[in-house]
């Protein structure tokens, strides 16, 4: 009796175990199902709000409303789409919890019909077509009192500055007052009569970067018969000035002194130049030397540590180190501007130097590697071959783009120049500017960023475009856009947003790889020089024999001269195998190399750990 009484209080004590077991995982999920609890493990805190984006959210001072609208009602959605969607999602919560009360987020699904697609429409959602015919809405628009900013379609290929394009919007709906951005350029960056590397390309769409900075900016078109630069611009871009005129050297030499900020794009040789108006640079020598620099006419950095792969005309893979790609090694870590930038394409760069009496501070932001030497730009057509031969390194850093601040002197000593006549108008009614004195020194300090080269922000060298179900999804797969939005941020006063957009990348490489493939590169470089060398004396000598030879004696050689030639050719095969030697031996090097991190990573690390795993079974059985 006491024993069946036993079994049923054991019975009905596990069935209350249970039953208050069930109860408390009900109790801790509704309690956690309240609680944000992440811990993001990547080493650049890919999936959590940068410091940037914090002190945005903390000084915000009007409540933001951010309508999400994205079609989940869609069965054939893509997988990609459908799981970025997902992390959006999640990725607003952050906004919500950092944004303590000042940010809500709403989530829509706009099926057809409904009064949800009638709003996406509305706040002008772009949605894309499947292959079934269904559209699929993938878009946001942030709401604050008047202000409104949305992102028609957040493309998954650009995840990285996800954050970035989410607290611009929420920084751009807080102020009506939108900053102002003055362009003088050369090439046709605002779309008019587009040129490409072969000529014009079609169509009269505005180059990429231009784009994107009219999302934040309102840009201004400066003209070449411009006598002046807009007062109410906070931020002055010469982009390629080539041929600038001294009327117009003039406006930007005053709007310094009276403490505007410049970017200029300057370059030895411009890829993206009409090649009907000739070759030619667009170096400000006047201007330059005012700033306390100068950069070499005609002259470009050849850099074989950054010497970036590229398909030649013969449509053969070639290193080409005119061409630079710049690490991360390559960029200044302590300025802002670069701090967090990861790699950067130059094709065709010079190198600033700093005069030696400048009275100015200047920063360098990108340098070369010191394995670089200075060549002719026009080189960039020339045989790969012939500059690698020719090649002798400097052991000298270069700089490709530095920031010189300082209160500057006027580059016109002698006053302001005579104005060139406009169409249509006499000299004497060209001038605009009004009876001011024009000044010889800065009012204020200013800020100066040069960058040795213009081609960087030509779509091509950072950004790839693709169509995907009737909407272009652009890739951008290095950080020369990021470098002209960081820049641009920096001197029109609004900093915090550099931090957000180049944190962290999802791209991987093996650097230590590519490191190892730079020594060993440099390694064999030498002695294939030698090597080339030799073979073109070995040519020249018989070409030497060949041209001692007489008219009559052209089918006939004398025992000598076979003698002589056939010396010479057993040098040259000789020569030419001991080349192909050395790029065997280069080729071996990197395939080792890729050999040994294969077997490191798909069979020594398993096989450390299942060592480790049975030493730790056979102690603990040992201790048991």
């Amino acid at each position: 009796m006491s024993n069946g009484k036993r079994r049923i209080g054991k019975t009905a004590f596990s069935a209350g175990s249970a039953v208050l077991v069930l109860v408390i995982v009900v109790l801790v999920n509704i309690l956690m199902s309240h609680t944000t609890l992440r811990w993001d493990a990547t080493e650049d805190n890919l999936y959590s709000l940068s410091q940037g984006t914090r002190t945005i959210l903390a000084d915000l001072n009007q409540d933001v409303v951010v309508k999400v609208f994205y079609s989940k009602h869609v069965v054939n959605i893509p997988s990609h789409i459908k799981t970025f969607a997902q992390r959006v999602i999640d990725f607003l919560s952050e906004y919500e919890q950092y944004g303590k009360g000042r940010i809500s987020v709403e989530i829509y699904d706009p099926k057809p019909d409904s009064e949800e697609e009638e709003w996406a429409i509305k706040y002008g959602m772009k949605g894309i077509s499947l292959p079934t015919g269904e559209q699929v809405y993938l878009g946001l628009v942030a709401l604050s009192a008047d202000q409104e900013a949305a992102i028609p379609f957040i493309d998954p290929t650009q995840e990285t500055r996800l954050e970035y394009d989410l607290t611009r919007i929420i920084s751009r709906v807080q102020t009506t007052k939108r900053m102002k951005i003055a362009v003088f350029s050369s090439l046709p960056v605002f779309g008019n009569a587009s040129m490409s590397m072969g000529g014009p390309r079609s169509g009269s769409e505005s180059w990429f970067f231009i784009q994107d900075l009219s999302k934040t900016y309102d840009l201004i078109n400066v003209q070449p018969d411009a006598d002046r630069i807009d007062p109410e611009a906070n931020l002055l871009v010469l982009f390629h000035p080539r041929n600038m005129s001294d009327t117009m050297a003039f406006a930007v030499d005053q709007y310094v002194l009276g403490g505007g900020n410049v970017i200029v794009f300057a370059d030895p040789l411009s890829l993206m130049d009409d090649p009907r108006m000739g070759a030619g640079d667009s170096i400000p020598e006047n201007l330059f030397k005012a700033w306390g620099i100068t950069m070499a006419p005609g002259k470009a950095v050849a850099d074989y540590s950054y010497a970036t792969r590229l398909r030649n005309r013969n449509n053969q893979v070639e290193t080409n180190p005119l061409w630079l790609s710049v690490p991360s090694g390559g960029f200044n870590a302590d300025n802002l501007i670069t701090a967090n930038l990861e790699s950067m394409l130059l094709p065709v760069a010079g190198a600033i130097e700093t005069l030696p009496d400048s009275p100015y501070t200047v920063d360098p932001l990108i340098q070369s590697s010191p394995n670089n030497e200075m060549v002719d730009a026009v080189a960039h057509n020339m045989d790969v071959e012939a500059l690698r031969r020719d090649f002798k390194s400097s052991g000298t850093v270069r700089n490709l783009a530095v920031r010189i601040s300082g209160t500057f002197k006027t580059a016109f000593p002698n006053g302001k120049p005579e104005a060139e006549p406009k169409a249509g108008k006499p000299a004497s009614e060209t001038d605009t500017t009004g009876t001011e004195e024009p000044l010889k020194e800065g009012k204020a300090a200013a800020v100066i960023v040069v960058v040795a080269d213009s081609d960087l922000l030509y779509d091509g060298y950072y950004l790839s475009q693709q169509n995907l179900l009737g909407y272009t999804i652009s890739n951008i797969f290095n950080d020369n856009l990021n470098f002209m939005l960081n820049t641009s941020e920096m001197l029109t006063g609004n900093p915090a947003l550099i931090s957000i957009r180049s944190r962290g990348t999802f791209d991987r490489p093996f650097t230590r790889v590519q490191e190892l493939e730079r020594k060993a590169q440099d390694r064999w470089l030498n002695q294939e020089q030698v090597l080339v060398r030799q073979v073109e004396e070995t040519n020249q000598k018989l070409s030497m024999l060949e041209q001692q030879k007489d008219a009559s004696q052209r089918a006939i050689l004398s025992e000598e001269q076979e003698k002589e030639i056939a010396r010479f050719q057993e040098e040259k095969l000789k020569i030419n195998k001991e080349l192909k030697v050395v790029r065997r031996n280069l080729r071996a090097d990197i395939e080792q190399l890729g050999t040994m991190v294969k077997f490191v990573n798909i069979f020594l690390v398993p096989l450390l750990i299942g060592i480790g795993g049975i030493i730790y079974a056979i102690t603990r059985r040992r201790k048991a």
